[in-house]
């Protein structure tokens, strides 16, 4: 198995997933993608998972670089990976590229990203799924969504909250009215390895999410109560709201049910405690 973005949040995760079920990882960064023909006709990996993103920190703003890693690297995998007969690619895609698409979210229905992530990242679902076809390569691309837990980048809710508990300082926050699916990473990566195990059309975009929504606020609050800060530490409406958040009923997750018999059953009281367990913040 190879993992491109293995130092990475749920990169990390896919790798010990993976290594769990005694699986042998070759971990690819991103010095080595220069010349992926080489790096697989070394390796012959039977499944690639990409988890190679840009764009998702608010430090990454270079647009080049999202277009280089969300886009182009992605399409030169699958081209790459078309030459290893029995390989699969598991590239993964984000619930961003649906950006301003209203509904429940259906991987058949529009996607219409307004940000330089959305629209990187639907390019390189675009070029996976072509290619693939044109190829014959196996590929799915799984479009992920608020994923959260142990190893998240600071700054993000979840460890904003541990670190208000751990300073006892108020925390600035929107007014939490936004609704996402919220996936614990574990849940995440576990449904990435059965996805790389299920047989399915080749290029076909499967939403991996609980199909649940909670707004922002109740998440923070489920995770308040459960770190011990107290209400006044939460300042609600501190923020101006994201012109960019999404407004959808819950993701459509019928075919993800369908293909694997499976949901990511982590509930976010579950989630965050065993964030607190695990201790990798």
């Amino acid at each position: 198995m190879a993992v491109v973005g293995a130092t990475g949040f749920i990169g990390r995760w896919v790798c010990r997933k993976l290594a769990e079920q005694g699986a042998q990882v070759c971990p690819i960064g991103r010095e080595d993608t220069g010349n992926l023909e080489s790096v697989f006709g070394r390796v012959h990996p039977a499944i690639v998972f990409n988890l190679a993103g840009y764009g998702v920190n608010p430090s990454e703003r270079d647009e080049a670089t999202a277009w280089s890693v969300n886009a182009d690297l992605p399409r030169r995998l699958a081209e790459a990976l078309a030459c290893e007969d029995t390989a699969r690619l598991i590239h993964v895609g984000s619930g961003a590229e649906y950006g301003h698409a209203g509904g429940d979210l259906r991987e058949d229905g529009p996607a219409s990203p307004t940000t330089l992530y959305g629209k990187s990242k639907l390019s390189g679902t675009e070029a996976v799924a072509e290619r693939s076809r044109a190829l014959g390569l196996r590929s799915v691309i799984a479009r992920l969504f608020t994923v959260y837990g142990p190893g998240e980048h600071a700054g993000r809710l979840l460890p904003s909250l541990i670190e208000c508990r751990r300073t006892g300082r108020p925390l600035d926050l929107s007014s939490g009215a936004q609704r996402r699916d919220f996936t614990y990473v574990e849940d995440a990566a576990e449904g990435l390895l059965r996805l790389g195990v299920t047989s399915m059309e080749s290029g076909a975009i499967v939403n991996l999410a609980t199909g649940r929504l909670a707004t922002v606020r109740e998440f923070v609050e489920i995770a308040a109560g459960i770190l011990g800060i107290p209400p006044e530490n939460l300042n609600f409406g501190a923020l101006s709201p994201n012109i960019h958040e999404m407004e959808h009923a819950p993701v459509a997750v019928n075919r993800l049910e369908t293909l694997l018999g499976w949901l990511p059953p982590t509930t976010i009281a579950e989630g965050v405690r065993k964030t607190l367990e695990i201790g990798l913040l």
